[in-house]
């Protein structure tokens, strides 16, 4: 699976997915009516293809790229806990914390084998609620 074909399946499995595209990088949000505004335009996924934001994952390697999810507290504490000590972002495979945004609850996969679907339906299905609180609070 590459950058392309998991971004492809998260638009494709996930309703109401907008996918919007800078510097070969995806970020994935949820907007069913395709009418967010720019300040309520907030992924609950990117797939990323290159360092532009940070280096620990060392994605400028060729055929490199990153999953990230936002996930709950509670989603993230089940999946990576408390970390003790430095995590090696560069391995391949495996739900690791976010190197930038792990206290926002984040967690990322470099190179997915599979395209981790529990994690994403975690994350999608946050989304919409968010998403379906901010719709009830203008109402």
């Amino acid at each position: 699976m590459d950058a392309a074909e998991l971004t492809a399946f998260i638009r494709d499995r996930f309703p109401g997915t907008r996918v919007l595209e800078a510097d070969g990088d995806s970020y994935l949000l949820y907007d069913p009516d395709a009418d967010l505004p720019p300040e309520r335009q907030m992924p609950y996924a990117t797939v990323v293809t290159g360092d532009r934001h940070d280096t620990a994952s060392q994605l400028d390697r060729p055929g490199f790229f990153r999953l990230n999810v936002g996930l709950t507290k509670a989603g993230y504490a089940q999946r990576v806990g408390a970390v003790d000590g430095p995590v090696d972002h560069t391995v391949t495979d495996v739900v690791l914390p976010h190197p930038v945004y792990a206290g926002q609850h984040w967690v990322c996969v470099v190179n997915p084998s599979h395209p981790y679907e529990e994690l994403l339906a975690e994350a999608h299905a946050f989304a919409a609620r968010k998403h379906a609180n901010q719709r009830a609070r203008r109402a």
